[in-house]
C-alpha cells in the first residue's frame, strides 16, 4: 500500500537526508509561509496530522510532517542506540537545516512531543513557539511514574515494550492483532475505522519497522546529553481528559520545567484527541503560534 493516494492537491512528499538517514516528509503550504514541524507519536506516522495539515496550511504556515526515524517510508536503522532521545532531537534540527529553515514551531503528540520537549531544551534557540499533546517531559514521567501507582499501571506497557522479541510476536500476530485493539479501544469510537487501520498495518509491516518502533522505548535506558533541560521556549501543552495511558498529574508536572507554559485539558478527549476533536485542537495550535 503506498502513501500516495493519502496526499492531498497541493501536499508534497520527498525524502531528504538527516542526520545520516533519509526521512520521509510531507509538505503543504506556501514555501515563504511560518515553518511549523508537526511531530507524530507511537504507532501512528506522517499521516496521524491529517486533518491539521490543510487547515494549517490554509492559514499560511508551511507545514512540514516527516516520519520519524524508524516509521513508514523513512530509514529504521538498526540497534537500540540508533533511537537516543539526542539522535531523536538532532533528527529535527537536521530536517529544518535540509530546509534552510533558520527557525521553526515546533507541536508533537505522544512520542512526538517527547521529542519536541527534548529539543526545546537543547535547542530553543532554533524554535519560535512549541505545542505538546498527551507527551509528558522527558524528566517528569519517570518521577511521576514512582509517586503515582495508578500511573506505574497505565504505563507498565511502556516496560513490556522494553522486552526483546516478545512484543513484535505478541502484538505483530494476526495482521497485529494486539496493537490494533490497543488503539482502537483507548480511543473513542469510530476514531480508528477499518480504513484507518489498513492504513496503520501497511506501515508497521515494512521491513525492521516494527522493531525500530519498539526502539524508542528500549531506548529510554540509554545515556542522554546532561546539563538543565528547562524548556525556555513558550509553550502550550493540550492534555485529553480521558486518556487511558497518561495521567493529567504528568501533564501538571511537564509545566514545572516550563519557564512560560499553560495547560489546556479536553475534558472528552483521549489519547487521540488530534484525531477526535481536530477543529478544536487546530484552532488552539494556530492561536498559540499566532495569536495575532
Amino acid at each position: 500500500m503506498s502513501d500516495t493516494d493519502l496526499l492531498a492537491p497541493g501536499w508534497t512528499s520527498q525524502r531528504l537526508r538527516v542526520n545520516t538517514i533519509d526521512l520521509h516528509v510531507v509538505q503543504a503550504g506556501p514555501q515563504d509561509g511560518r515553518p511549523v514541524i508537526l511531530l507524530h507519536g507511537f504507532p501512528e506516522f506522517w499521516w496521524a496530522w491529517r486533518k491539521q495539515i490543510q487547515p494549517m496550511a490554509d492559514a499560511g504556515f508551511r507545514v512540514i510532517v516527516p516520519d520519524m526515524r524508524g516509521y513508514n517510508l523513512s530509514d529504521a536503522p538498526m540497534g537500540v542506540s540508533a533511537y537516543g532521545i539526542d539522535l531523536l532531537a538532532k533528527d529535527v534540527i537536521d530536517l529544518a537545516r535540509s530546509l534552510e529553515i533558520a527557525r521553526f514551531d515546533l507541536v508533537g503528540h505522544d512520542w512526538g512531543g517527547v521529542v519536541a520537549w527534548w529539543v526545546a531544551a537543547r535547542h530553543a534557540n532554533r524554535l519560535n513557539r512549541l505545542v505538546i499533546l498527551d507527551a509528558p517531559h522527558p524528566q517528569a514521567w519517570g518521577l511521576q511514574s514512582l509517586k503515582h501507582p495508578t500511573q506505574a499501571l497505565r504505563s507498565s506497557y511502556a516496560m513490556f515494550f522494553q522486552v526483546p522479541l516478545v512484543p513484535e510476536a505478541t502484538l505483530g500476530a494476526l495482521d497485529f492483532k494486539g496493537l490494533r485493539t490497543m488503539m482502537q479501544v483507548s480511543a473513542r469510537p469510530g476514531t480508528f475505522g477499518r480504513d484507518e487501520i489498513k492504513r496503520y498495518v501497511a506501515a508497521w509491516q515494512r521491513p525492521n519497522h516494527f522493531t525500530a518502533m519498539l526502539n524508542y522505548y528500549r531506548a529510554l535506558r540509554e545515556p542522554r546529553s546532561g546539563g538543565s533541560a528547562r524548556n525556555p521556549v513558550h509553550t502550550l501543552v493540550l492534555w485529553g481528559g480521558q486518556d487511558s495511558f497518561l495521567e493529567q498529574h504528568l501533564a501538571r508536572a511537564s509545566l514545572e520545567h516550563c519557564e512560560n507554559a499553560r495547560l489546556e485539558v479536553l475534558p472528552d478527549a483521549t489519547h487521540w484527541l488530534h484525531l477526535e476533536h481536530p477543529d478544536r485542537v487546530t484552532a488552539l495550535i494556530r492561536h498559540h503560534l499566532d495569536p495575532a
